[in-house]
């Protein structure tokens, strides 16, 4: 069976994103700062599999102890998984990256950060159970 896993934050009510980005992007608060180690410490050595823009945002040092694999919308998931036999996958975040493959991701990690600003997009707690997803 492949691992497939996803590590993410959120905010107090869910947020996820604002304007392409983590709504706390740059927050230096040490809780903020630890969450972004621990996502490194954990993917250390596996695959992270994300769209286009996540892997954009992934910082170049990543790249040296992870495999990371940009995907597209056009790919079959299950060719996707099937490229890594016997790896620990992480599926990278986005809504639509996570409506795609929510329903493979055998284990979420999810850290509810103490942010509680604007947002426009929100984590969907259907992708824990593989449930009707949102497009938005």
């Amino acid at each position: 069976m492949i691992d497939v896993r996803c590590i993410c934050a959120i905010g107090q009510r869910g947020q996820l994103g604002l304007n392409g980005q983590l709504p706390w992007e740059g927050n230096t608060d040490p809780l903020f700062v630890e969450d972004v180690t621990r996502f490194f410490a954990l993917t250390m050595g596996h695959v992270l599999i994300a769209g286009p823009k996540t892997v954009a945002s992934v910082p170049e040092f990543a790249f040296k102890d992870r495999t990371i694999d940009v995907i597209r919308s056009h790919e079959n998931p299950e060719d996707v998984l099937k490229r890594y036999p016997g790896r620990r996958i992480f599926v990278g975040g986005g809504i639509a990256v996570w409506n795609v493959y929510a329903k493979y991701i055998q284990h979420w990690d999810v850290t509810r950060l103490p942010y509680d600003g604007e947002a426009d997009r929100w984590f969907d707690p259907a992708w824990l159970v593989g449930g009707p997803l949102r497009t938005a």
